[in-house]
């Protein structure tokens, strides 16, 4: 199965703590990340949190809400997150959020591996790099305030 990687940093003025704290709680990539319109069954365990993301794609009146399972691991506190995904299709995600600080704030870095079949990979890989992007923007958006 072929696996793509891309990488984007973007430099916000809050500290590596506070950035760290508001990623690792899943309620808070509902309008963080676009496509995120709901999170279910979160369940913390022993280093991870493990929940149900619920990703709605709109084409016209329609809507398809696409159940993602992640897991969600604080490698290192206030320095690194690391995020699982399990999608349908055999679409598999890894994003890994690492924070350092800086004058001012945090330079935050997000690298994504993503695994798709052939067949969706130019769908999954567009999606995926679009949604990283209006992340990091939301995140400036929010924390640059």
């Amino acid at each position: 199965m072929p696996t793509d990687r891309f990488s984007e940093t973007v430099h916000l003025a809050a500290p590596p703590a506070t950035l760290y704290a508001h990623l690792l709680d899943p309620n808070s990539y509902i309008g963080l990340s676009p496509l995120i319109v709901a999170v279910r069954d979160i369940r913390h365990t022993a280093g991870a949190t493990s929940y149900v993301a619920v990703e709605r794609f709109k084409l016209g009146p329609l809507h398809w809400d696409n159940r993602i399972r992640v897991t969600l691991t604080g490698e290192i506190p206030d320095v690194r997150l690391v995020s699982h995904v399990i999608s349908p299709g055999a679409v598999r995600l890894t994003a890994t959020v690492d924070l350092a600080p800086t004058a001012g704030g945090t330079s935050l870095t997000e690298s994504v591996e993503v695994s798709s079949p052939a067949l969706l990979r130019g769908f999954v890989v567009k999606q995926a790099s679009s949604v990283q992007k209006a992340r990091l923007a939301e995140l400036a958006r929010h924390f640059n305030q």
